[in-house]
């Protein structure tokens, strides 16, 4: 697979969420942790999902627990969580791994499209996010320490 938009993942709830549904749509992917020091970006992206939502922006939350084992907890645990200290309510999708044999189609294309520091293919840890812009096209690597009102401006861009 090639194609953003041809990708499948499950859903918070374990519903099948074809990412075609995103079609035309700016979105921003997380892998994200609960226990991580960079778990208070959930209040930052919420936030960036409230002020763009109408403009296009969407932001698909996927939790891990491959870095440090800071996202222990089961689907409805991690919803609960989120829900409830971050208000967060942009879409969230069951726990994945993101490097490795098993790491989601998704993150196995977005990390080829684009590579990390040094070109390395890995993600290094929780919250790193990728930026994909109406057609598809990643465009963006962001690393796990840039705030979400530092992605801002690059957002913007292509609203």
């Amino acid at each position: 697979m090639s194609d953003f938009y041809s990708f499948i993942a499950k859903d918070i709830n374990g519903q099948d969420l074809p990412l075609s549904n995103f079609i035309g749509k700016t979105v921003l992917v997380v892998n994200t942790a609960g226990k991580c020091g960079f778990t208070p970006q959930y209040k930052g992206l919420q936030e960036l999902y409230n002020k763009y939502k109408e403009q296009g922006l969407v932001i698909l939350g996927f939790p891990c627990n491959q870095f440090g084992e800071q996202e222990p907890g089961g689907d409805q645990e991690i919803k609960s969580f989120c829900e409830l200290n971050f208000g967060v309510n942009f879409p969230l999708f069951s726990k994945i791994d993101v490097n490795g044999d098993n790491a989601h189609d998704l993150f196995k294309f977005l990390k080829k499209e684009l590579p990390g520091f040094a070109g390395t293919k890995n993600i290094k840890w929780n919250f790193t996010k990728f930026l994909v812009n109406k057609e598809g096209v990643p465009i963006k690597r962001f690393a796990p320490q840039d705030t979400p009102d530092k992605l801002e401006v690059e957002i913007n861009k292509i609203l």
